[in-house]
């Protein structure tokens, strides 16, 4: 069973900021699935679903995001997943421009504290990434806040997108795997 994992914090004050792009995504997928994400286990929100007649278990942590990892390593150990080859995470990165996504099998945390957390709790760096670009157009001083505040209206329309794209690039992974998924969706798409 693949576990796809969407990072963010629980709470109503965080749903539709920047940092809950994970868990938006992961909601995109439970709702094209007609599935509910709300079963605790393992320190997450859970469900169980069929995404490209695979059968999945999507997971929202709710340990916040920077003890992401907690819920990630109970998951993988309960379900005896092999981190490299069944985990997906999906989170936001403020290093990428806004709209943009990156597909990678391993690597660091590039001071990402939710991904910190997971690879510190699975002691490996191994394991699928979809990173969503979160950075603004214009630099911010405060990169916790902005995280954290909710999406302006303005954003609305291209949040709808990055979410379709997040979702879609699972699909082609579980699809036509990894390399297939990176090829597509790591481009800039021509002018």
């Amino acid at each position: 069973m693949k576990l796809i994992v969407g990072l963010g914090n629980p709470g109503i004050e965080y749903q539709f900021t920047p940092h809950n792009l994970g868990f938006l995504t992961v909601d995109r997928l439970a709702n094209d699935s007609g599935v509910e994400v709300r079963n605790r286990n393992c320190r997450a929100l859970t469900a169980r679903a069929v995404v490209q007649d695979q059968q999945v278990l999507l997971a929202k942590p709710e340990t916040y995001m920077n003890l992401s990892g907690m819920a990630v390593r109970e998951l993988v150990e309960k379900y005896e997943a092999d981190s490299a080859k069944d985990l997906i995470v999906i989170y936001d990165e403020l290093d990428l421009p806004f709209g943009k996504i990156r597909i990678r099998q391993r690597g660091s945390s590039a001071g990402h504290n939710g991904m910190e957390s997971i690879i510190g709790a699975l002691g490996s760096q191994e394991f699928l990434r979809i990173r969503l670009g979160i950075a603004p157009d214009k630099k911010v001083n405060n990169g916790a806040k902005y995280v954290l505040a909710p999406f302006r209206k303005s954003q609305l329309s291209l949040v709808d997108e990055i979410l379709e794209t997040g979702t879609e690039a699972v699909k082609v992974i579980l699809r036509e795997g990894p390399a297939a998924a990176m090829n597509r969706f790591n481009r800039d798409p021509e002018k």
